[in-house]
């Protein structure tokens, strides 16, 4: 296993990391629930749920079950002048759980492909009324590390400033005041005065409804989203949400733009879609963006990714949605939500914690500084969860079918990386 581990810190780059000197990483032999086996045979539960995708855990035998099957079949096929039966009925699972505006489904590889096909379908509908090329958002978001989606992630405390001057300029609104309930006067009086200025310039809003993901893990009122749209019907704009991060039950409603009622034009999904299985994204549109984008010059909307509709994907994220609605998520989130409440309050007593915030099945501790990533690693994994700290944010996202004690598990260990690093 050491050489194995070797070869890998010399040569296999992972995602954030220096190939000159990276970070430690642990050899996982196999997953199945909620836990990771690492090398040597401990087992841990896994508190990111793969970074957010694998609700259901791993080796589900329903979800193995639909991969097998597919596999007697087809594992994939181009999506160009052919179609397949997966697709299709995912496509109407997609468009039954979603808002009835929503009519159009374009399949993606992955979220930032995702948001990439988005920000195509704003730009070629808008081609046609005006030139519109510019994007509004808000501070504080991420969108994927492609460029269409790093431009569109935070400029100054986002992943991506490296590539200031690369990307296309976007205009972005502050961050929206934290936590369900704040005032958002001051917001949205410096929002609509934002937008009332580039009007003629923008094409689209975009935005994480409800919770910000990798760029903060910020809970946000769900009033922001009922202005956006004001102000994107107001001027002409369409409004797009990207729900990869909280679509399928993560903050406590199926979808995060619930918490609002509010329905955009173009919508993002992704993560969960497939359980973690394999990667699928896709966008869904109404049917007027539908028709600006198809009756525009080039008659057709620019994008084709040769994994596009993925057999096997499609066939693992039907099961994995049917599993979702038939195992009653909404209870399991909501149980979830109480225990992470409980367990990680004391680490609101901590001095160097400056935040404890839980939404749905989503758990975060925001220390006052930045912190050692692998301390705090570390000291979960003593307690026997698997955590992935970032910057000043020690979180969970757990999957869905974790236990009471697991979730109690995870809490603790959270508060222990939390006194190690924040006490």
């Amino acid at each position: 296993m050491s050489e194995r581990l070797d070869f890998d810190r010399a040569h296999v780059w992972h995602p954030y990391t220096s190939m000159t000197s990276p970070g430690a990483v642990r050899l996982v032999e196999s997953a199945s629930g909620a836990r990771l086996r690492l090398s040597g045979g401990r087992e841990v539960v896994d508190a990111m749920s793969s970074w957010w995708c694998a609700i259901h855990g791993y080796r589900h035998p329903t979800l193995d079950a639909a991969a097998r099957a597919q596999l007697e079949s087809m594992s994939h096929v181009m999506f160009g002048g052919l179609t397949h039966e997966p697709a299709i009925r995912l496509a109407q699972r997609l468009i039954d759980l979603t808002p009835p505006r929503l009519q159009h489904v374009f399949f993606a590889d992955s979220g930032s492909v995702s948001v990439e096909v988005a920000i195509k379908m704003c730009l070629q509908y808008q081609r046609n009324r005006g030139r519109r090329i510019r994007l509004l958002t808000i501070r504080g978001g991420y969108h994927g590390d492609t460029f269409g989606a790093m431009s569109v992630c935070d400029p100054v405390d986002g992943m991506h400033q490296l590539f200031a001057g690369a990307l296309a300029e976007q205009v972005f609104a502050p961050r929206p005041p934290a936590g369900l309930e704040a005032d958002v006067t001051e917001w949205a009086r410096e929002t609509a005065e934002l937008v009332e200025r580039h009007a003629e310039e923008l094409a689209a809003i975009i935005v994480e409804p409800v919770l910000q993901g990798a760029g903060g893990m910020r809970v946000y009122p769900p009033e922001c989203l009922r202005l956006l749209r004001n102000l994107a019907d107001k001027h002409g704009l369409l409004l797009v949400f990207d729900e990869i991060a909280t679509g399928f039950g993560r903050t406590g409603e199926l979808f995060a733009m619930h918490h609002a009622g509010v329905v955009p034009d173009v919508l993002c999904v992704g993560k969960a879609l497939t359980g973690g299985y394999l990667t699928l994204a896709a966008v869904l549109c109404t049917a007027e963006v539908a028709r600006g984008v198809s009756d525009g010059e080039g008659g057709a909307l620019m994008h084709g990714p040769t994994f596009m509709a993925n057999p096997l994907a499609c066939a693992v994220a039907l099961a994995n949605l049917d599993l979702l609605v038939d195992n009653d998520w909404r209870t399991n989130v909501k149980r979830i939500e109480a225990r992470l409440l409980e367990g990680l309050a004391p680490c609101a007593s901590l001095p160097g914690v400056a935040d404890v915030r839980v939404l749905g099945a989503v758990g975060v501790v925001q220390t006052r500084e930045q912190f050692d990533i692998e301390t705090a690693t570390a000291a979960a994994l003593e307690h026997g969860v698997w955590i992935r700290p970032f910057r000043d944010l020690i979180y969970t996202m757990p999957p869905y079918i974790c236990t009471d004690d697991d979730v109690d598990a995870i809490t603790n260990a959270i508060c222990a990386a939390a006194e190690k690093v924040a006490s």
